[in-house]
């Protein structure tokens, strides 16, 4: 009786979200609607049942309770699915990311409904059948529950056949059960992926055509996190939010897609040689990637993280994660402003002798505190959510809020240009901006980011993208301003990512697809005689290298 109560319990209290999803789309047929509910009662109660022993029956209904309320609040609260890569960004998160979720709230919800119901079921008292009778009651009952699962299904067979086609995501917020499911997917996977190393990808890599003017090449990366592209006024938002990079001659892709959304799978993803529809976490661990084909070719890489770490891209090249510095100047309660980034800036440029390539990792626009992601300066659209918790903010101020961190992104993202420029004497310089991933702001019932990419909103997929080049670059390297301005107006996504940072530093390799490079199609022809490359009288042959020119359909989107 204690594991039906407990069942029915969580199923009601847990579950919101869950029923109203499975309602809508049974829409058309409430009485497969009430089978539904009717065999979904009967599979978890046989679940439950399994763990009904003596010193197992109350630890697990109070694991399977706390775990049901707290996946219940972000499901309810946010929209938010709890899968497997939505378990993997919080198992790396930080505490101070962490602990903007920790809201009074929360743990108001968390007292309710499930520390109360677990002090209730340690109080109430269970008499055990002996050993062999509970065996067989338990085991009739789970047959039982399986045998009302069997029939409501076989009943209404063709109905969930289509509804489970149609919306092959309806039992992805199921509380506890999916969460537990997932939760043990993770771990299994984190367990193999352990001793995990990497193949090596791109060793025959070399930089090819010189630049002309002894200068090292210099390409600063700037990895945008949780910007999303609908609130960037260089692709039509209708709030000035980017003032300052609007001035700077860059070149925005409007129509660029993620490769996830979350930074534990976009970030590593974008990194690699993978297109969207190929990458895994697994193949993401096991291959090399972007800046350790810059390595081969002798370009030096430097990594500053502002925000949650590089899931593994920088395991072989320089790293430092700036928030470990707490710089009171821009750092408060272990994360920092990405003011830190610029500071660092200057340093790194005064280091450089030879081709390099920095990665700027932004704290950017990460929720729910978006107030904490700008400094006083930046409060330019006002009232803004100034608390952690969405409950205590209107939509307008939560929008409000945002827009500032995109507003200090510009700021940044801007800066970034100028300290380059006024370095045109020493190098020849050029900028990438790409965000990781989007953000949901209330659109649907949805806030923040996270949704399996089948059904993610495209809120949190559409990603701002763009790119600055010096004059000199410009020049020398043959770039078509105007080419690449027409081209920026098409399709694109993080597939093009490691092939257009590998033509921008004309890296030329056997894993690089020039028809994914944004640049290919708008540089001059050129060829380059490779010594180890020739045919079989011994004579010296030309290929393409990076800067060649491709037509423009041979470029490919996720």
């Amino acid at each position: 009786m204690l594991c039906v109560l407990a069942t029915a319990y969580v199923l009601i209290a847990t579950n919101k979200t869950f029923w109203w999803k499975a309602l809508g789309y049974f829409a058309a047929d409430h009485f497969a609607f009430a089978l539904f509910v009717l065999g979904i009662a009967a599979a978890s109660m046989a679940v439950v049942t399994a763990f009904s022993a003596k010193y197992a029956t109350k630890p697990f209904l109070i694991f399977l309770i706390v775990s049901a309320s707290a996946a219940s609040w972000f499901t309810d609260e946010f929209g938010v699915t709890v899968d497997k890569e939505m378990i993997r960004n919080a198992a790396v998160s930080t505490g101070a990311e962490a602990g903007h979720l920790i809201t009074a709230r929360f743990g108001l919800h968390l007292f309710l409904t499930a520390v109360l119901p677990s002090l209730l079921i340690l109080w109430v008292r269970v008499r055990h059948r002996p050993l062999l009778q509970k065996l067989a009651h338990n085991t009739a009952v789970i047959l039982a529950c399986v045998a009302v699962f069997a029939v409501v299904g076989l009943g209404d067979y063709r109905t969930f056949a289509g509804v489970g086609r149609a919306h092959n995501d309806i039992l992805d917020t199921l509380n506890p059960f999916a969460p537990i499911t997932n939760a043990i997917k993770f771990a299994v996977s984190s367990g193999q992926d352990a001793n995990v190393v990497a193949h090596p990808l791109g060793s025959d890599a070399h930089v090819v055509n010189s630049n002309g003017t002894g200068k090292p090449r210099v390409v600063i990366v700037v990895a945008g996190e949780t910007a999303r592209a609908d609130d960037f006024s260089l692709g039509g938002y209708q709030r000035e939010t980017n003032p300052e990079l609007a001035k700077r001659d860059v070149v925005y892709f409007p129509n660029t897609s993620s490769c996830g959304t979350a930074t534990a799978v976009s970030l590593p993803c974008m990194f690699s040689v993978y297109p969207r529809t190929e990458y895994t976490h697994r193949k993401g661990l096991e291959t090399q990637n972007l800046l350790d084909v810059f390595v081969h070719a002798k370009v030096n890489v430097t990594w500053l993280d502002n925000d949650t770490g590089s899931y593994h891209i920088t395991d072989r090249v320089p790293y430092e994660f700036l928030p470990d510095s707490a710089d009171p100047r821009f750092c408060k309660d272990g994360e920092c402003q990405d003011a830190i980034l610029l500071d660092r800036v200057d340093g790194w440029l005064d280091q450089v002798k030879s081709d390099s390539v920095l990665v700027l990792h932004q704290l950017g626009s990460h929720g729910p505190a978006y107030y904490a992601r700008y400094p006083e300066a930046f409060r330019r659209f006002k009232p803004d959510c100034r608390a952690d918790d969405f409950g205590s903010c209107s939509p307008e101020e939560i929008r409000n809020a945002y827009d500032n961190t995109v507003l200090y992104t510009d700021h940044v993202v801007s800066t970034v240009i100028e300290r380059l420029k006024q370095r045109s004497d020493r190098f020849v310089t050029s900028m990438v901006y790409v965000s990781d991933h989007g953000e949901s702001l209330g659109e649907n019932g949805i806030y923040l980011h996270g949704a399996p990419y089948i059904i993610a909103p495209p809120q949190q997929t559409h990603v701002p993208f763009m790119v600055w080049l010096s004059p000199e670059l410009q020049t020398t390297a043959g770039f078509d301003m105007a080419c690449l301005a027409r081209t920026a107006r098409g399709q694109h996504s993080h597939d093009n990512f490691f092939h257009s940072l590998l033509g921008l530093m004309d890296v030329a390799t056997k894993v690089y697809r020039p028809e994914l490079d944004v640049f290919s199609g708008c540089r001059k022809e050129r060829t380059h005689v490779a010594s180890a490359d020739t045919n079989a009288d011994g004579r010296a042959r030309t290929f393409r290298s990076p800067s060649a020119p491709l037509s423009s359909g041979g470029r490919r989107s996720s």
